[in-house]
């Protein structure tokens, strides 16, 4: 009996490690063009403020994995799947949270209207669902969270009318240059870095309409990760905060 209860015990453990194994033995990780979050630079490199943090709490965690570049839509499907093992960069909403785990925060994220610049007088909104009753066509990046309020609206038909779903954000500034859209909806950094990269500083204009601010996480599909991984992702989060590496990186950006 107790030879028999050995054996079962060992058997259980090499499950258990081959298990562990599998989940740590090469990860897939997804991200898309995004400055300055996700990006390649000038010596064809990964980098960005996501990237690099996400490498950061990697190695602090001890995973092995390597990065796919797919659509924000797509990665999230195939994350549901278990396709895709990780996202980052991710608001939280519940119905990601149906298929995926949330790591705590790693950084914080804002989202404003933006619109051409000299052109903030005649865009007249002092609230999102203003947009329902105006002339106003406003850009966004399909698959996106733009807010609880943003949720709400979009399942209105009139809202929808006044909204323009694109792939990225060189979509919608090619779209507000041609005079398509009134403006579009992008995280001020990002602009940045965008207007920076095509010397276009000149072109847009923060509109005062309230969007959003919320934190970001990464996201582990239920699929393919474990509880346990997901503390240890929180754990190596912790640990970076505590130490500054995290607030290096994303400061760093603006040294750049």
């Amino acid at each position: 009996m107790k030879k028999t209860a050995y054996i079962i015990s060992v058997y259980i453990a090499l499950i258990c490690s081959f298990n562990a194994y599998a989940e740590h033995a090469n990860m897939h990780v997804g991200w898309e063009l995004w400055y300055p979050y996700q990006y390649h630079d000038k010596k064809g490199q990964l980098v960005g403020i996501d990237i690099e943090s996400f490498n950061a709490i990697g190695k602090q965690v001890g995973i092995k994995y390597s990065y796919d570049e797919l659509p924000w839509k797509r990665h999230l499907q195939l994350l549901k799947n278990g396709q895709m093992d990780i996202a980052f960069g991710a608001s939280f909403t519940a119905e990601r949270e149906e298929y995926a785990y949330f790591t705590k925060p790693y950084r914080k994220e804002q989202v404003n209207l933006f619109v051409r610049k000299g052109n903030v007088e005649n865009i007249k909104l002092t609230q999102l669902s203003d947009l329902v009753d105006s002339s106003y066509l406003i850009g966004v990046e399909g698959g996106y969270f733009y807010g609880a309020e943003y949720q709400e609206l979009i399942k209105n038909p009139k809202f929808q009318e006044h909204i323009s779903e694109v792939i990225d954000i060189e979509e919608n500034v090619t779209m507000l240059i041609k005079g398509h859209i009134d403006g579009f909806l992008v995280d001020p950094l990002t602009l940045a870095a965008f207007a920076k990269k095509y010397q276009m500083e000149e072109e847009f204009e923060l509109h005062s309409l309230p969007i959003y601010q919320d934190t970001i996480h990464i996201m582990l599909s239920k699929k393919s990760c474990s509880i346990e991984l997901l503390q240890q992702f929180n754990q190596a989060i912790s640990k970076l905060q505590a130490n500054g590496e995290l607030g290096k990186i994303i400061n760093s950006q603006f040294q750049k």
